[in-house]
């Protein structure tokens, strides 16, 4: 007897649309053993689930209630836990719960990210935990990170992760595909950061709801891996189930490079141990679309015309150019995040803030680098003390006050200023603050201003 929902699938199959296959289609095919179309229902294998201190507690209690009790994970070799949430400073009950997700890896040889490696997402990305044509999830939102490298990345619930622990699989509905196709290059002084909230200023919060982003034209040769992780990052933020781009020469001389030596030890391991948990499956490998692949929509952006934008309070997709905003005095400025904390984004920062004479009396600029390699080569190439020099407070390598979980957290009525991914009302702790999102670049300006926007534009605040 065929049960209700493979029947749906098989009709989903028939009725699938002719035509070659996007990279999500080929990547989630690959992961679900069979051929699979967007809009499909696919019961897939992970190469890679990641949980963060934030989530994997609330996994653990739905795990207990469909094993009848706490049990070992189904494929411990494919997971890995991320502390990367919480600090010394997010309270007894925080570090309680971070302390049970420690002790359930250490009982079940989970490789697991301890507090101060830094944020998941950038650890698995920069230890080569996750490559090319890998299905990998993560409890944890900007899992489309991963897409950057040729992967599905994409996030899912504590719910799910549970169902991860349990049997090894998820369930996941294919999304449909829309090509954004990149042309030109950036002008100097924009980064990808202003490409990612010029895509949330056209498409909406929602305006990608379930669908895969797949970045696509010639102008994704002139992006570095730092720029493509930004837009896959951010793909979320207009609702988007993946942000994936295409396997290039980038994409191979980022995986020539060895894992940073600053990594903890179980991070050099990941990708070592990620290639041996697929040996026994269809080994992943670098995917591209078919020539004649079906896509939902097309999205054109000439990069040359992309001028630095800015997020208003309180929405990803309240964007203006940051030119055109109006005056408003900056109480904070933060750096950091799986957004924008790698070394790229401190470079450019510190450019803008030493050509300006530093930091405005009266501003807070925090720094909170993504992991820590990136911390170490901050520390050796001496940028690290440059910052330091200009009074700005150095948190350890995390999530930081991105969340409001630890770090810094804005105190009522702040202004800030931040190279994050979201500035919902009360993102960073205290929905007494208000939250501006900008590059890295743009944030280093405000900081040495004090201020952001010009006198006369239209009002800051939505």
């Amino acid at each position: 007897m065929v049960s209700s929902g493979m029947t749906e699938s098989r009709q989903a199959a028939q009725a699938a649309p002719p035509g070659g296959s996007t990279i999500s289609e080929k990547i989630l095919s690959r992961a679900a053993g069979r051929p699979v179309r967007a809009g499909e229902i696919a019961i897939c294998t992970p190469d890679v689930a990641m949980g963060t201190d934030g989530s994997i507690p609330m996994a653990l209690d739905y795990l207990a209630g469909m094993a009848g009790g706490e049990r070992a994970p189904g494929r411990p070799e494919r997971l890995v836990f991320a502390l990367d949430h919480y600090g010394p400073a997010s309270g007894r009950k925080a570090l309680a719960l971070q302390a049970r997700a420690r002790a359930y890896a250490q009982m079940h040889g989970i490789r697991t990210f301890d507090q101060g490696d830094g944020i998941g997402h950038q650890l698995l990305l920069e230890t080569r935990a996750v490559r090319p044509g890998m299905l990998a999830v993560g409890a944890d939102s900007h899992s489309t990170s991963y897409g950057a490298v040729n992967a599905f990345g994409t996030g899912i619930g504590s719910s799910d992760f549970a169902g991860v622990l349990y049997c090894g699989q998820v369930w996941l509905k294919v999304p449909p595909t829309i090509a954004v196709v990149l042309h030109g290059s950036l002008a100097p002084g924009v980064s990808a950061k202003d490409v990612a909230l010029l895509l949330a200023r056209r498409l909406g919060a929602d305006g990608a709801a379930y669908a895969a982003l797949e970045f696509t034209g010639s102008g994704v040769v002139t992006l570095d891996m730092d720029d493509r992780i930004v837009l896959s990052n951010m793909a979320v933020e207009i609702g988007a189930k993946a942000g994936i781009f295409g396997f290039d020469k980038s994409t191979e001389r980022w995986f020539s490079d060895s894992a940073p030596d600053s990594a903890p030890d179980s991070a050099r391991d990941s990708a070592r141990d990620s290639a041996r948990a697929c040996a026994t499956t269809t080994a992943p490998a670098p995917v591209a679309a078919d020539s004649d692949a079906v896509y939902s929509a097309t999205v054109d952006i000439d990069l040359a015309t992309v001028i630095p934008q800015l997020a208003l309070p309180h929405r990803v997709d309240n964007v203006v150019d940051a030119a055109g905003s109006a005056r408003q005095k900056i109480d904070m400025v933060y750096l950091g995040t799986c957004t924008g904390g790698r070394v790229k984004d401190y470079r450019e920062a510190l450019d803008e803030l030493e050509r300006g004479g530093g930091v405005a009396k009266g501003v807070r600029l925090v720094v909170t680098p993504a992991s820590e390699s990136v911390r170490a080569e901050l520390a050796r190439s001496g940028m690290l003390a440059r910052f330091e020099a200009m009074g700005a407070q150095i948190q350890p390598p995390g999530c930081g006050s991105c969340c409001g979980t630890c770090g810094t957290i804005p105190v009522d009525g702040e202004r800030v200023v931040s190279s994050a991914n979201r500035n919902f009302k009360g993102r960073m702790g205290n929905a007494s603050a208000s939250i501006w999102l900008a590059s890295p670049r743009q944030c280093a300006i405000a900081a040495v201003r004090g201020s952001l926007g010009e006198p006369g534009a239209s009002p800051g605040e939505a």
